[in-house]
């Protein structure tokens, strides 16, 4: 099966979520937008009490349910408190160096719904006035955000709404280039989420069923840890779609779709990944199975929390990961290809 998949519809939905600030625990703006994405393809997405989205596509089969997740929540930070100049000192939500950060724009969103323009940079900004600017440790504690507002005391800061708890997102800064790479933050995961938009397009405009009923899960805390701690218990078999890794000692490429053999949390089910590996070779996608020690996954969460299920990881490659990210179009579709390749069919 070589599905006709929409490429230009993934990358356009893709800049739209890009576009949307959604750190752990702040994605209420992109699920709506989602939700709506999503009832225009003709489904329907409910949300949990935790806020993670479930879409039920019907199978042409009764019996066995598959799970197929992906994230939209990202890394960003909180204010962790207000200095005396009227800086904000912050704390990081997710896992990423401090060097990945330092001279990135970002906005404050206050809990009434204002938002501030900042900048992060070290508490010694200037090589021309700190001796030890080049040499500090660029950790959490040397770390602050100056505000884009006429502000030079904690009060000053107050006075703007800014409190204690209140999110901040990282500019995105996309790029999507007429040869295809797309270099942005966040390609992790939501290059995953386009590739699924992009699988329900294509299962809409032609009229298909998958062979099994399909629940996509859309998490809202993965980069937290916990994001699909809970699943529907109908489902039996689960495949999380989230970035390939790149990097020394890995096989992959951003043209790439990954297959992950084994993460932190362990090996993933032998029979599941072995299929998508003989799916991707006869659909002839560019595919490469990799290790990832220090990676974990929305199967992760699942397992971790309990549920009885088989697991597999994929997903398009991603370079600089929890960085400056960048992956190509083509492993996006391509993700898309091999999900539903294993879906058609038995």
């Amino acid at each position: 099966m070589k599905p006709n998949l929409n490429r230009a519809y993934m990358i356009e939905r893709l800049e739209e979520l890009l576009n949307i600030p959604s750190p752990s625990g702040f994605c209420m703006e992109i699920m709506k937008h989602l939700e709506l994405e999503v009832d225009r393809l003709g489904y329907k997405m409910e949300q949990t009490p935790k806020g993670t989205g479930i879409i039920t596509i019907p199978g042409r089969t009764e019996g066995k349910v598959i799970g197929i997740s992906a994230h939209v929540d990202t890394l960003g930070a909180m204010v962790r408190s207000i200095k005396s100049n009227g800086m904000i000192r912050f704390t990081s939500i997710g896992g990423y160096t401090m060097e990945s950060v330092e001279g990135e724009y970002c906005q404050i969103h206050t809990r009434d719904g204002r938002r501030y323009e900042g900048t992060v940079l070290t508490t010694k900004p200037s090589v021309h006035v700190y001796s030890d600017a080049r040499d500090m440790k660029r950790e959490e504690a040397n770390m602050e955000i100056r505000i884009d507002e006429a502000v030079s005391s904690k009060e000053d800061t107050e006075q703007l709404g800014i409190s204690v708890g209140d999110f901040i997102s990282w500019d995105p800064r996309v790029r999507i280039l007429p040869n295809g790479w797309i270099k942005s933050r966040h390609l992790d995961d939501k290059a995953s989420v386009a590739a699924l938009l992009g699988f329900m397009e294509w299962l809409q405009r032609e009229g298909k069923q998958p062979l099994h009923t399909i629940k996509l899960v859309i998490s809202t805390y993965e980069e937290v840890g916990h994001g699909a701690s809970y699943i529907p218990e109908e489902i039996t078999e689960f495949i999380a779609v989230d970035m390939g890794a790149l990097g020394e000692d890995l096989s992959g490429s951003e043209k790439h779709v990954s297959i992950c053999a084994k993460d932190s949390s362990g090996p993933y089910d032998y029979g599941m990944t072995t299929k998508l590996i003989e799916l991707a070779k006869r659909e002839e996608l560019p595919y490469a199975v990799d290790i990832y020690p220090h990676y974990g996954s929305d199967a992760t969460a699942a397992l971790r929390g309990g549920s009885n299920i088989r697991a597999a990881l994929l997903g398009p490659g991603v370079h600089a990961s929890h960085g400056m990210e960048r992956s190509h179009a083509d492993a996006i579709v391509n993700t898309a290809a091999l999900l539903l390749a294993y879906v058609m069919e038995p």
